[in-house]
């Protein structure tokens, strides 16, 4: 669980409300379910209209990755790429595909069954680009799909807003009650905004940034494929593994 998250949204919830307090305002009228629906229906309605079907899906699964934090492992994967490094200088490539087997990291045993299967560091380098390419474009897709929530979020929020002043307009024989009416109707806007600037948007940059450390472990691991596909020095191998940690 990444805890800055969890914490982050308590300090935003608990700092709107608060002021709400502090203003002299009822705190009960920030909690209502049509103006939750209203906002939180249309922008998933929208950003559904806008997305194919993959990179809806892909998004909310990654939407997760901001709550929990996927383990990298780079610190392991370069000591293994090291260690490759020298048995491979020790007995050869091929005394590397007893390795195989015991990766789980699909992209890292691609990557070493074509060294394996005897390709040069070209050769793998351009096979990995491809994939690292494709993987990167789907997730950055899916990170964007967020990030066009935080901006269907306010948009919505001020559309639920009108309907409720229209629900107001139909009671203005009642004076009494204009001004409840449109403190409630205006909730949709700070919904809205709220979900924009508290969730949608902090979970894209999130996202984002998560993307931005997992292709770098993919650039390392190339790198390091490449390396040994060329007979680079182990010593040297891991130096340069090292800058990547750092």
């Amino acid at each position: 669980m990444d805890k800055l998250t969890v914490f982050g949204l308590v300090i935003g919830v608990v700092g709107i409300m608060t002021g709400q307090i502090l203003e002299g305002g009822d705190i009960s009228i920030l909690f209502q379910v049509a103006a939750f629906l209203i906002v939180f229906g249309g922008t998933l309605g929208a950003v559904m209209v806008q997305s194919p079907r993959k990179v809806f899906v892909t998004a909310m699964k990654m939407s997760r990755w901001a709550f929990v934090t996927p383990q990298l492992r780079s610190r392991e994967i370069a000591r293994q790429l090291t260690d490759w490094s020298i048995l491979a200088r020790k007995e050869g490539i091929l005394a590397l595909e007893s390795r195989i087997a015991t990766v789980s990291d699909p992209f890292l045993k691609k990557g070493l069954q074509l060294l394996v299967d005897g390709n040069n560091a070209e050769k793998i380098r351009d096979v990995l680009d491809v994939d690292i390419h494709s993987w990167e474009q789907l997730r950055w897709q899916s990170a964007r799909v967020w990030e066009a929530a935080a901006g269907y979020s306010p948009t919505i929020g001020i559309i639920g807003a009108v309907l409720g002043l229209m629900h107001v307009m139909q009671n203005l024989a009642e004076p009494s009650k204009l001004g409840g009416g449109i403190a409630v109707a205006f909730v949709a806007t700070i919904y809205g905004v709220a979900f924009a600037n508290l969730l949608f948007l902090p979970i894209a940059n999130k996202l984002k940034s998560i993307l931005m450390q997992q292709g770098h472990v993919y650039e390392m691991i190339v790198d390091g494929l490449a390396g040994i596909a060329n007979g680079d020095n182990p010593r040297l191998l891991e130096i340069k593994l090292q800058s990547y940690l750092t």
